[in-house]
């Protein structure tokens, strides 16, 4: 009885443990991994026009760096604190869209087709801490072919707290 006791506890042990998730693990499709140290960058390109330029990392911990550097109305860094709750609707938000290594939709890529010039881009990065990293390109000339896709990435401004850093548009 004893050693029936001892192997039902250690198989409890093993259930619970199996629960838990390595940092890098995805723990399903649609779910973000969002983990002490994990960051997502966006980083906005240059247009034919005034399209503003700027780079904005958001990290797990909630806090945030914008860097101003083309037509915003500041440049240069400024940090900010969006809160773990925007954090992860964000890294929810664009998980669908997140590769495994490197994905680039531009126009010379066969997800793209035609497309119109002089459009701005904007690269998203993933980091780890675990060491894991995705990083997704997108042209927004491409965006009639990936609409989900250029909704998804036309959104994340508007989810942060940056507003004042961009400037009106």
């Amino acid at each position: 009885m004893r050693a029936t006791a001892t192997v039902t506890t250690m198989m409890a042990a093993l259930l619970l443990a199996t629960g838990c998730t390595h940092a890098g693990a995805r723990s399903g499709p649609g779910v973000p991994r969002a983990i002490e140290g994990d960051e997502i960058s966006y980083a906005t390109g240059a247009c034919y026009g005034t399209c503003p330029v700027y780079t904005v990392t958001v990290r797990a911990d909630g806090t945030g760096t914008f860097e101003g550097v083309q037509h915003t109305a500041v440049t240069g860094r400024r940090d900010f604190t969006a809160g773990v709750a925007v954090y992860r609707r964000l890294a929810a938000s664009l998980e669908p869209y997140r590769p495994d290594g490197e994905r680039s939709i531009d126009m010379e890529s066969p997800d793209c087709g035609m497309a119109p010039t002089d459009m701005p881009r904007v690269d998203v990065r993933w980091a780890q801490a675990s060491g894991g990293s995705g990083h997704l390109g997108f042209y927004y000339g491409c965006a009639t072919q990936n609409a989900a896709i250029a909704e998804a990435l036309r959104a994340v401004p508007g989810m942060l707290p940056i507003a004042a850093f961009i400037g009106k548009r």
